[in-house]
């Protein structure tokens, strides 16, 4: 099986990805490792808002809420 690089916000509904890198540095980097994105972690994305944002991702058994913008500097891996 191939796999893409895209970026979370990207993954569809129902879809899953492994976390690859964050594009993101000082605080806001610090906050996505401690709500559990880290390297190697399965993220799932699970509910999108009524507008369509933000979107809720299952990050380690917890639901986690992220715009789009933050969602966008983090790479998961998706296959193809």
């Amino acid at each position: 099986m191939k796999f893409q690089q895209i970026p979370l916000c990207a993954l569809p509904l129902g879809g899953a990805g492994i976390v690859r890198e964050l594009a993101v540095s000082g605080a806001t980097r610090r906050r996505m490792l401690d709500l559990g994105l880290v390297q190697g972690t399965r993220v799932e994305a699970v509910l999108r808002s009524p507008a369509g944002d933000p979107k809720a991702y299952r990050v380690r058994g917890a639901l986690i809420a992220l715009r789009s913008e933050e969602a966008g500097q983090i790479l998961v891996e998706y296959p193809k």
